[in-house]
């Protein structure tokens, strides 16, 4: 028999990413090719990439050119470079890192597969090999994007917002259940659009209830909800169904109208407005995570200062800031990229710096309070655990002190919360 080679498989970015990468290794896997963790161990290493902003595409180059240094080095054989990087930039990359054995978009399993010696089992294209904890996974409901921002990149890379049939979504959740996943986590670029191509209209609400149904599964958290065509039945279902999580991730970018209007989101300051307080008041409990980017050419002092404004009146749980990115090709780009990368760097730190004032104190609101908490791993002296407000990878954790008593990873507990930071909780059993 010809031995198979040996694979690494590095995925880059968000997510949506992981994703792909999940279903690439259960390609592999099906074609008998023996996976590694380590990219010094293997024969072919597979970069899976993001382009998304600078910091993400500087590192998917320096990635890239690791992965070359081995290749020259003789420590692997093969370089296979897929992504969002790879879909955008194609041509430049090759020119620029022709070491690379062979450069692939997104999703082309057949080219990555076929350039391995192997062949695409299209039987098993739904199918994943996960590699989050086995008690939680992502849900990838859709591809693409239709919203038309004038920064971002991301259609030009993905392509249109293609929904999946609902019952391959039902099938793919009911074979993650069966494998031991409690804790489902919805994502698309934009989960909020999930439908409106093949029913005719946004039934992300449905589909929740639907997977709910599913045995096994506990929780479910919605991740990258769009805010200018955000329904009203989606609030309904995450005020009503006790397993969808009172957890929104809702990338909002800005508030000003003056950016909003330029960034072409589609909503104005007091429809975000509107909206945030609808859900607020119609659930009381909602953990409310959000992004902004700030130096966008035309984010003026002004501009900034009412975003600044914005932050300390709605308290957000949780917020990451994105320093602007030109992306060639936007229509953004004729604006220039006016705002310096220092004045960019301050007024992220008064934003973050804002955010950790406002988290410490929503945090010690909650000392002395019990909640339910998914155990996720053991580092050092803690259990690693989350609660219904945390996703993993972005958010805080709750710290629990092994002397709690054993716990199991992958199992529900509830603990009471004794201490704090600015992010993390401390709890120990109840």
């Amino acid at each position: 028999m010809i031995k198979k080679e040996k694979i690494g498989v590095i995925t880059l970015g968000c997510s949506k990413n992981t994703v792909d990468s999940e279903r690439i290794l259960s390609q592999l896997q099906a074609n008998s090719f023996e996976i590694v963790d380590d990219p010094n161990d293997a024969d072919t290493v597979i970069i899976n990439t993001c382009g998304f902003i600078d910091a993400a595409k500087e590192e998917s180059v320096d990635t890239i050119v690791e992965a070359v240094e081995l290749k020259n080095s003789g420590k692997i054989k093969k370089v296979l470079v897929a992504g969002c990087l790879s879909e955008r930039y194609k041509e430049d990359l090759i020119k620029e890192i022709p070491e690379v054995d062979q450069y692939f978009g997104t999703e082309d399993y057949e080219g990555i597969i076929k350039s391995l010696g192997g062949e695409l089992k299209y039987e098993l294209l739904g199918e994943r090999m996960v590699t989050t904890p086995k008690h939680y996974s992502y849900l990838k409901i859709s591809e693409g994007c239709d919203n038309p921002c004038s920064f971002c990149a991301i259609p030009l890379m993905r392509g249109k917002h293609v929904s999946r049939p609902i019952d391959s979504l039902l099938d793919e959740t009911k074979r993650l259940a069966d494998k031991g996943v409690k804790e489902l986590i919805i994502i698309g670029q934009d989960t909020t659009d999930y439908g409106k191509d093949i029913y005719g209209k946004r039934i992300t609400a449905e589909l929740l209830d639907k997977l709910s149904g599913i045995n096994g599964i506990e929780w479910i958290r919605l991740l990258y909800a769009y805010p200018s065509h955000f329904p009203d039945e989606l609030i309904e279902v995450m005020a009503e169904n006790p397993k969808v999580l009172k957890y929104l991730d809702m990338p909002l970018q800005h508030i000003s109208d003056n950016v909003l209007k330029s960034m072409r989101r589609g909503i104005s300051s007091r429809r975000t407005r509107e909206l945030l307080y609808k859900l607020k008041d119609r659930i009381p409990d909602i953990t409310l995570r959000t992004t902004f980017i700030t130096g966008y050419p035309n984010e003026g002092e002004a501009e900034f200062n009412e975003l600044v404004e914005f932050v300390k009146d709605i308290r957000f749980d949780r917020f990451g800031v994105f320093n602007y990115s030109i992306e060639e090709t936007t229509p953004a780009f004729i604006l220039g990229d006016t705002i310096s990368p220092e004045e960019k760097e301050e007024r992220k730190g008064i934003l973050m710096e804002l955010q950790s004032e406002i988290s410490l104190e929503k945090n010690r609101e909650l000392v002395g309070k019990k909640m339910k908490v998914l155990v996720d791993d053991i580092e050092g002296e803690y259990y690693i655990a989350r609660s219904e407000r945390d996703a993993p990878e972005v958010d805080g954790e709750v710290l629990i002190k092994p002397e709690s008593g054993l716990l199991k990873l992958g199992s529900f507990y509830t603990v009471e919360i004794y201490d704090c930071n600015e992010y993390d909780l401390y709890g120990k059993l109840s």
